[in-house]
């Protein structure tokens, strides 16, 4: 398999702050990550490497097979998937949800004059059906709920055949409902081999979706450990992560983590 993804001791540095400090990672193209750590760990820069949009202070960035720095990062970008907050914040509100996701075909948020093919129509709604957005494609994207406009997010990251999918903490703000929907919609995604490479950025163990391979945990800008997720989410890891001692339970395919309290 090809890495999508090659970090050699990436650093980032703004100001007299270190974001993230010699992180080496790799993602093969049939892999699927989640990132954990606390807040302030370092995990939204990371992921903003990996999508183009930050360069490093110093170490090397290989993304699909280019390295920053050295490829011009606008013919880069539209062979990356993303959804994030600040994306989320420049769609219009009064866009058609359809319109949403087939304007990732020119890269451009909010519909202005361009012309789409019968094609971009039928692979938007494709999408929209796929992440069970289907039914939302006449709705304006204003009156959607949060769980609803983070599916169809996904749908729009997924418009240009991305070779590679990142997502920066989609189950945000939603209630419990709204969050097992979203796990749900992301691990049909996870298991379907046609799926690209994915990178789910996240705090919470609860919200790894089955079908997930890897994990990498960071805090405070630096790798505590990366691999398979079975080996690498353990109590001592995310005691390490978090700095705090943590219960950890598995099963039906998810994850759940609690404070260890002491014995009585």
């Amino acid at each position: 398999m090809a890495a999508v993804l090659e970090f050699a001791d990436v650093t980032v540095r703004r100001g007299g702050s270190t974001l993230l400090d010699q992180v080496s990672w790799t993602v093969e193209e049939d892999e699927r990550w989640v990132i954990l750590g606390p807040n302030g760990a370092g995990k939204t820069t990371l992921l903003q490497v990996a999508a183009a949009q930050v360069h490093p202070t110093s170490g090397v960035a290989g993304i699909l097979e280019e390295v920053m720095g050295t490829v011009d990062v606008f013919e880069l970008r539209p062979r990356i998937g993303l959804t994030s907050a600040a994306l989320a914040e420049r769609i219009p509100r009064q866009e058609k949800v359809r319109d949403v996701v087939v304007s990732a075909s020119y890269g451009v948020v909010g519909r202005w004059r361009e012309d789409y093919d019968e094609l971009d129509h039928e692979r938007a709604a494709e999408l929209l059906d796929e992440v069970r957005a289907g039914h939302l494609a006449d709705r304006t994207f204003g009156t959607l709920s949060e769980g609803e406009r983070k599916r169809v997010q996904i749908a729009r990251a997924l418009m240009t055949d991305p070779e590679l999918l990142l997502l920066d903490e989609p189950a945000a703000g939603l209630d419990l409902g709204g969050r097992e929907d979203l796990v749900s919609t992301l691990s049909v995604l996870a298991m379907d081999p046609d799926s690209p490479a994915t990178v789910l950025v996240s705090h919470h163990v609860e919200e790894i979706p089955p079908g997930f391979s890897h994990a990498l945990l960071l805090r405070e800008g630096a790798v505590v450990a990366a691999g398979l997720l079975d080996d690498v989410l353990t109590e001592d890891n995310l005691a390490a992560t978090f700095g705090m001692p943590l219960l950890l339970s598995h099963e039906d395919g998810r994850w759940a983590a609690r404070r260890r309290t002491r014995a009585r």
